[in-house]
């Protein structure tokens, strides 16, 4: 399972779920900007304030580390 942890006007956030989308990738896009028990699950998983987090299968990674999540799901860049 994926889930990205994003809000709205974080343009990383933006392209880490467009390039998700691109490479066929299924995930669930959590806003924790709308909803305070997200953002506190993020915190809780990361240590983090910052978005966008990506949690692969309890791998969690902060940021949009490109090579990482191509790494971690095995895909070809």
């Amino acid at each position: 399972m994926i889930k990205v942890y994003s809000t709205p006007t974080c343009t990383y956030c933006v392209t880490l779920k467009k390039f998700l989308t691109e490479k066929g990738i299924k995930f669930e896009a959590v806003d924790v900007s709308q909803n305070e028990a997200d953002l506190q699950e993020m915190v809780d998983k990361s240590g983090q304030m910052g978005v966008p987090v990506i949690d692969i299968d309890g791998q969690v990674i902060v940021g949009f580390n490109r090579n990482k999540i191509v790494e971690l799901l095995n895909i070809k860049d």
